[in-house]
């Protein structure tokens, strides 16, 4: 199972990965959190690699998990990917995404989170991308401590940036895990929402 932390970075990952992808704060693989049990996420496994999800989560398990050598640039990471499959342009979307998230969460101030009892009411676009299963697990998700609002919308803001005609609550959960992924001081929001990813169980806060 995949337990990485979330703060610090590798150095060796930053040098071997030029713009615009090694702006986001990859893990440190010599810190391990508590192995998680359970079955292996096989849902993308099966299905043409061609979007952009796809494409994220390949380079989240082979890479932001730090098992196999990272290439040694971006050029030989893209000639990978699509070596695995993927389409250089939906290659090119993930980088820019992975790219807009580092510097979306680089900007973001992290004050002490007030409580927050408000209903986030969707837009009408949002609405049409993300269904009522989406928006209800966002709110579980934020009812249970996983995601604060300033998460929530970051979350939001980076599955909409998603150029694809539908997005599924199994999309929505990997956007939170790599949003929760580099979010100071929410290493145990992600190894919960890690353990939701892979085992599908549900969560609970201790």
């Amino acid at each position: 199972m995949y337990h990485r932390p979330q703060v610090d970075c590798s150095p060796d990952l930053e040098i071997a990965l030029s713009e615009p992808i090694s702006r986001l704060n990859w893990p440190n693989n010599e810190t391990h959190r508590p192995v998680l049990h359970g079955p292996i996420f096989f849902a993308r496994k099966t299905a043409v690699n061609e979007n952009v999800i796809d494409v994220l989560i390949y380079i989240y398990e082979n890479y932001m998990d730090a098992e196999d050598s990272v290439p040694a640039d971006q050029i030989m990471l893209e000639e990978e990917l699509v070596q695995a499959g993927f389409p250089q342009g939906e290659i090119k979307k993930a980088f820019n995404w992975l790219d807009e998230l580092a510097w979306r969460q680089g900007s973001l101030a992290y004050a002490e989170a007030q409580p927050n009892r408000s209903i986030r009411i969707y837009s009408q676009r949002e609405q049409q991308r993300m269904d009522l299963e989406i928006q209800g697990m966002l709110l579980y998700l934020e009812q249970t401590g996983i995601l604060d609002p300033m998460s929530r919308e970051l979350v939001i803001e980076r599955a909409m940036a998603i150029e694809t005609e539908e997005l599924t609550a199994d999309d929505i959960k990997w956007i939170v895990l790599l949003v929760l992924l580099n979010q100071p001081g929410q290493e145990n929001a992600f190894a919960l929402m890690e353990e939701l990813v892979y085992n599908g169980e549900p969560v609970y806060l201790h």
